[in-house]
């Protein structure tokens, strides 16, 4: 007999069905495995709650969760120790989750893991693959940076009013259901002249609750008897701050993204995107025919669209930054929701704890990120990409700015997410187990309040409203790692380091730089030989080194530096000279230990002749961090280029840049080196091709190979280069090119090979990624071909084995196909009331059975149909078989009583994962002489 839980098998069903949508299973990338296995092994006997099913194309790894998963912004993925096996599918019951695994080989089943944002689901308590981080030492908290000149969280002068629009919906490419279009509207009431205009996306959340309950769900549209989770309503406190300094804001509801986004390859950035622009036609409508606009609309000051900021949370944050780029370059009009031409102008983001996927940030877009020290949601902190993803991509005017907030979780920023402020269920995302985190715990030194966060991330927004759409130098140093506070944050400890803006790049790690006493090391890489942090994150983790498709991944490198006494100095010297020439300082982003003290570097520059000067000693201190959050984080330091030029030293030709530990032992990283100097330069657009990768969904035939291609379009103007990776499917390999791409070009031309059979299967996915490199734009960032199976489930047969049996025998089917599939055929004995005598009893069946069967006890004694709610027998055929047997367990009661029997009927998953009515099968047990 072939035993699965009934929780495995239903939700294995439901996750085949998910399956078929593209994007939702990924290649394996091109590192070195270990052996390959049948189904059931994978060079060792599988962890508990995992399963591996089916043979050649029908092979997929499945995880069932002890518990419930919330559902929140980061993409569940699995991992074989530090590589990236892929990104599964969940089932609706929220516990498990599936991977397409055809051909692939996965590694040692000890080193099985599922992770969410850098956060381990598949373990309780902290990750035991991690190793430990020091805990925070007894110490006096840091001292507070100085006040700024100006403080953006004083409310303004103006008299505020709020109210609500609610639209028709709009179908938006790839959602079956409309998407709504509602939003919250918070505006000053006497402003003069039109006023500049911040729009807001929540993230990922529960859609509908139940009120008065602790129901919810993912649902869409909600269900009878439930209602929409307000989640646009949690930003009131940042509205109203705004509003009151003139800003007309609106924050946007997005349920119905959230409840269909597993459809979307990207995770639904683009249709996000498509939602922003889709309100923001409207008020540029409204602006020409202000009568025709809501009374919420009117009630405020007119609104000026060629001066807008979008705040974005979470996967939100993902969407606005594509809404960013699509109205600057735009997108193909089948993959997108919105028509036209842009009729405002986005002057910088606001990213608060965001996703980003596609590591595609528009380089030319003012960005601020909020990274948030104990996010339990997005927990590795990707959101840095925003910032180190635009080095080198485009003209490098724009700032990028991350703001590490010590303290702050990932929900309280969205009121209607924060227990006793929200309608619906709420909680923490930080979870602190059966052992408090010295970081992040409530109650603990660091740990902020719900309203004390809320308080600070409506400062920093304050504060990117003023700087990028108001252009105030004076907030520069609240975003640029200047070291300036901003006293309406208090107490939250805030720290920034930046990128763009009046920098010149300097000192950018990279394969052609030579290192001598450190080493050059890959932020993305599974070999421990060459990766920045130990494999599986032990002794903690990097947002500067989130995991992107593949692992490992070229072109992103730091320095690793590592010294056990004071003196040794490291050298880094690029291919060629730079120049610093017109720089006030040198500005370094540099990784320590969290929880450190007193890292001391001098640093010294070394020009073509020779000549040296050292600038000065820096001091760097990690961050207060467990092994619970992403605390390898880059501190910015600056060092003045005056000691340079009083010595003669020739900053048009610098040749190298050293670190010279003076503390007795340590490690540190180098991120990267900048000339700075004070100020914020206008940014205008770049001329940049776009490109697009689609997915083509093709049936794979019955005979002979077929040749189709992976869909690109490349747009816009001018060229550039892009990287472009492409999965082999049925392997782990990966290969990847830079190839230069312009409007018309067809640079990026990839063949997949579509066999065809006869065999019922799975779906193939074949992959192609792609990451701008330089002068280029990428949207959708994941595409390829899909080849669908187009064969029907085989024909299903019962025929009894022994179905007549002696109490304390087994009765027992053999469950036969007509022919042999490529996948799993599975399906289920529904037990039904029997049509005459006794029914069999849960007493009269084995207990071991009944429990692991049917999930039920023996007592009260009950018919086997009424054993539990709609008692089910799982049936899986597996991949390459013919039968399987299914047997029932009796037992001997010496009861004296008439034959009892069994009923039930065959049901079968069809193509679409619909049961489907079979063989009606009926047993029959007797007493024992």
């Amino acid at each position: 007999m072939i035993r699965v839980t009934r929780v495995v098998t239903a939700a294995t069903a439901l996750l085949a069905l998910a399956a078929a949508a593209p994007g939702t299973a990924h290649a394996l990338p091109s590192a070195a495995s270990l052996s390959d296995a049948p189904p059931g092994r994978t060079g060792g006997e599988l962890p508990p709650n995992w399963e591996l099913t089916g043979t050649g194309a029908g092979r997929q790894l499945v995880w069932t969760s002890r518990g419930h998963v919330p559902m929140g912004d980061a993409r569940v993925e699995f991992y074989a120790g530090d590589r990236l096996l892929g990104r599964p599918v969940a089932a609706k019951d929220g516990r498990s989750f599936r991977l397409d695994s055809a051909g692939a080989r996965i590694g040692p089943a000890k080193e099985l893991r599922v992770m969410a944002g850098g956060r381990r689901l598949d373990a309780a308590g902290p990750d035991p693959a991690r190793g430990t981080v020091s805990p925070p030492p007894a110490r006096r908290a840091a001292a507070p940076l100085p006040a700024n000149e100006v403080d953006p969280g004083v409310p303004g002068p103006y008299r505020t009013v709020s109210g609500e629009y609610a639209l028709n919906p709009v179908r938006l490419p790839g959602f079956p259901a409309p998407v709504e279009m509602r939003a919250a509207v918070v505006g000053p009431a006497d402003a003069p002249g039109k006023r500049p205009v911040a729009l807001f996306l929540h993230g990922r959340h529960y859609t509908c609750f139940k009120a008065g309950s602790d129901d919810q769900g993912g649902d869409w549209p909600c269900k009878a008897g439930t209602r929409p989770v307000p989640s646009h309503q949690g930003y009131l406190r940042a509205q109203k701050l705004l509003a009151s300094q003139g800003y007309v804001t609106l924050s946007i509801a997005a349920n119905g993204i959230n409840g269909q986004d597993h459809l979307a390859e990207d995770g639904g950035a683009q249709a996000r995107s498509s939602l922003v622009r889709q309100h923001l036609a409207r008020w540029a409508d409204w602006a020409a025919d202000p009568a025709a606009a809501p009374a919420a609309v009117r009630a405020a000051s007119p609104a000026d669209l060629s001066r807008v900021l979008l705040v974005g949370h979470s996967r939100g944050g993902e969407g606005v930054n594509r809404a960013a780029l699509d109205s600057l370059y735009r997108p193909p009009a089948d993959q997108d929701g919105h028509q036209g031409e842009a009729r405002w102008n986005i002057r910088g983001t606001v990213l608060i704890g965001p996703t980003v996927f596609g590591q595609n940030p528009a380089p030319e877009v003012p960005s601020m990120t909020i990274l948030p020290g104990c996010d339990g949601d997005v927990s590795d902190l990707q959101g840095e990409i925003y910032v180190d993803g635009t080095r080198g991509v485009s003209r490098g005017a724009a700032l990028h700015s991350a703001v590490y907030m010590v303290g702050a979780n990932h929900n309280f920023f969205n009121s209607e997410w924060t227990p006793g402020q929200a309608k619906a269920p709420a909680d923490d995302d930080f979870w602190s187990g059966e052992t408090p985190d010295p970081v992040c715990s409530p109650g603990t030194a660091t740990r902020l309040t719900a309203t004390r966060q809320q308080t600070a991330g409506a400062t920093y927004i304050a504060a990117a409203a003023r700087l990028f759409v108001e252009a105030d130098d004076r907030v520069r140093p609240l975003l640029d790692g200047s070291e300036r506070r901003a006293p309406s944050a208090d107490p939250a400890r805030v720290l920034t380091h930046a990128v763009g803006a009046n920098r010149t790049t300097a000192f950018l790690p990279g394969p052609s730089a030579v290192v001598s006493g450190g080493r050059l090391c890959g932020q993305v890489d599974p070999d421990p030989a060459r990766s920045c942090l130990p494999p599986n994150g032990a002794g903690g983790r990097s947002p500067h080194f989130a995991s992107w498709e593949t692992s490992p991944e070229p072109g992103r490198d730091a320095v690793a530096m590592r010294w056990s006494s004071p003196g040794s100095a490291v050298s880094v010297r690029p291919a060629d000279p730079v120049s610093l020439e017109g720089a006030e300082a040198l500005a370094l982003r540099v990784i320590v230990p969290p929880n450190t003290t007193g890292t001391q570097l001098d640093i010294t520059l070394v020009d073509a002749s020779g000549r040296r000067a050292t600038l000065g000693r820096a001091r760097v201190d990690g961050l207060p961090g467990s092994e619970r959050t992403a605390s390898h984080w880059g501190r910015e330091i600056r060092v003045p280029l005056s000691a340079a030029v009083r010595s003669g030293l020739d900053l048009k030709q610098v040749k190298a840049l050293e670190l010279t530990p003076r503390n007795r032992s340590g490690r540190a990283w180098l991120m990267d080196a900048w000339g700075w100097s004070p100020g914020t330069p206008d940014v205008r657009p770049a001329e940049l091709p776009r490109v697009d990768i689609g997915r083509l969904s093709v049936k794979e035939g019955n005979s002979g190979v077929r040749t189709y291609r992976v869909p690109v379009r490349i747009s816009g103007q001018g060229s550039g280069q892009v990287r472009v990776f492409v999965a082999r499917a049925g392997t782990d390999e990966v290969t990847h090119r830079t190839v230069t791409v312009s409007p018309g070009s067809n640079a990026i031309n990839v063949p997949v090979l579509v066999p065809g059979n006869t065999r019922y299967g799975n779906d193939v996915a074949h992959h192609v990624y792609v990451k701008a490199v330089r002068g280029a734009a990428v949207g959708s960032h994941s595409g390829g071909v899909t080849a669908r199976n187009d064969d029907p489930v085989p024909t299903v047969r019962v025929k009894p084995v022994a179905g007549e049996v002696t109490e304390g025998r087994n009765l027992t089917w053999r469950v036969s196909l007509a022919k042999a599939a490529d996948a799993d055929v599975m399906g289920e004995f529904t037990f039904r009331p029997v049509d005459h005598g006794k029914e069999l009893s849960t007493l009269d069946v084995g207990r071991s059975w009944l429990e692991e069967s049917l999930g039920a006890s023996p007592t009260p004694a009950r018919p086997l149909s009424k054993a539990v709610e709609g008692p089910y027998l799982p049936v899986t055929i597996p991949a390459g078989e013919l039968s399987t047997e299914v047997t029932v367990s009796t037992v001997t009661d010496r009861v004296r009583e008439p034959k009892e029997a069994l009923k039930a009927q065959m049901m079968v998953y069809d193509q679409a994962w619909e049961l489907r009515p079979g063989p009606v099968v009926t047993g029959s047990v007797r007493n024992a002489p």
